[in-house]
């Protein structure tokens, strides 16, 4: 009706709107009426919350590869093969969306890949002015969390790239690395 009457209307999201943000069936139903629109990007909460902690994602020798997530909800199942204990098989690190009510089944699957003195960090309300953020592995994470009473709207990030220090540095910045923009004599 608003479009209609020539009014803009816009759709806020919280995060990224491409990383579930139901946007594909929106759009599919503008599609239908024919309603032009825009879509803006925005911060995901994986990538907010690395700028929280001050943490890279990725580390050479340690993980090269970031999996974004989540666990069966009651909105959608997830696809076969995308289980956990398939992503974990992995070692990648994890960015687990929309999963902190089950946490145990985090823990469960994911323990046997990663061990459980995995780091796990769980960010609640990563940039609101009520972010918590806790820090913990993958065997003492449940009782964390059930202690800082969080359960819901919390990213879990699991790997081994948090709170390690002692990984080999790329060589992007050696002496005799050579790219584009840098020969070496």
């Amino acid at each position: 009706d608003a479009h209609n009457a020539g009014l803009d209307v816009a759709r806020v999201h919280s995060g990224d709107p491409s990383v579930y943000g139901a946007i594909a069936e929106q759009m599919r139903r503008l599609d239908m009426l024919e309603i032009p629109y825009d879509v803006t990007p925005g911060v995901p909460a994986f990538a907010a919350a690395a700028a929280v902690l001050g943490q890279e994602l990725t580390l050479p020798e340690i993980a090269q590869t970031v999996i974004i997530t989540r666990t069966d909800g009651k909105a959608s199942p997830m696809p076969e093969g995308e289980d956990l204990a398939s992503l974990g098989a992995h070692r990648a690190t994890l960015a687990l969306h929309l999963s902190i009510r089950n946490l145990s089944k985090v823990v469960r699957e994911l323990t046997p890949h990663y061990g459980s003195d995995c780091p796990v960090v769980v960010v609640y309300r990563v940039t609101w002015p009520d972010e918590k953020v806790i820090f913990g592995t993958l065997a003492d994470i449940r009782e964390k969390v059930r202690a800082g009473k969080i359960t819901r709207t919390a990213l879990i990030l699991v790997g081994h790239v948090f709170g390690n220090r002692n990984f080999t540095d790329s060589r992007l910045y050696a002496k005799d690395h050579q790219h584009i923009l840098r020969h070496v004599k």
